[in-house]
């Protein structure tokens, strides 16, 4: 099997499963969790405002404090389970199907997202929890919470299958790269590099070069 310590192909694709069914789960066109999600959460929204009668302004804060948790667990989920220290076969298998497939092929535009089914499952037990601890309140949470889900995917795909913008958003493919190219134990915010500044995994700055070398 490969490994996610071998170099970064441009071209192809790895195969994860034998079976073909499965195999074909593995992949997603990135048009399918966006449309998913976002209906997802403006029903949510409609059924907080409709159905629970809260007002809009709350629904607003509940919304954007949704999609700001959703970047923390985004840079947690890239960094502990994603990055997840290889200690046994076992645990290497995971953490490259997981993951470490994509740094062996970044420019797979099939691999750039979750397959629905399992991200659906993720988003229910998340709701789960969100209703247990906050009631009715998760309805306006989790919308925030799975839009954030979509700004990360539009923002990974983007990086990976499009050239770097001339704006302000060439930061954004800065960072990733050098995520996937030069320090795969930094920089794992893909959204956002707000919680490597938080968390101290910024990247390194390069040595400067020496006069007269």
């Amino acid at each position: 099997m490969e490994t996610s310590k071998s170099r970064p192909k441009h071209k192809g694709s790895a195969t994860l499963m034998k079976n073909p069914f499965l195999e074909r789960l593995t992949r997603t066109h990135i048009s399918l969790p966006l449309i998913i999600f976002s209906v997802i959460s403006a029903v949510l929204i409609y059924y907080g405002i409709v159905e629970k009668g809260f007002e809009v302004p709350v629904m607003v804060l509940l919304f954007v404090a949704g999609f700001f948790f959703f970047t923390l667990v985004e840079y947690l989920m890239h960094r502990y389970l994603y990055h997840l220290p290889v200690t046994s076969p076992r645990r290497e298998k995971f953490v490259y199907t997981m993951h470490g497939v994509h740094h062996h092929y970044p420019k797979d535009k099939s691999r750039l997202a979750m397959p629905p089914i399992l991200s659906l499952i993720i988003a229910t037990v998340f709701f789960v929890i969100y209703r247990g601890i906050m009631g009715d309140f998760a309805f306006g949470f989790l919308a925030g919470f799975l839009m954030g889900y979509t700004a990360y995917l539009s923002v990974h795909y983007a990086v990976h299958a499009f050239r770097v913008p001339r704006n302000f958003l060439k930061i954004l493919w800065h960072h990733h790269s050098i995520h996937h190219y030069r320090e795969p134990d930094r920089a794992f915010g893909v959204s956002s590099p707000l919680w490597d500044v938080v968390f101290g995994t910024m990247p390194r700055r390069p040595p400067s070069p020496q006069r007269g070398s």
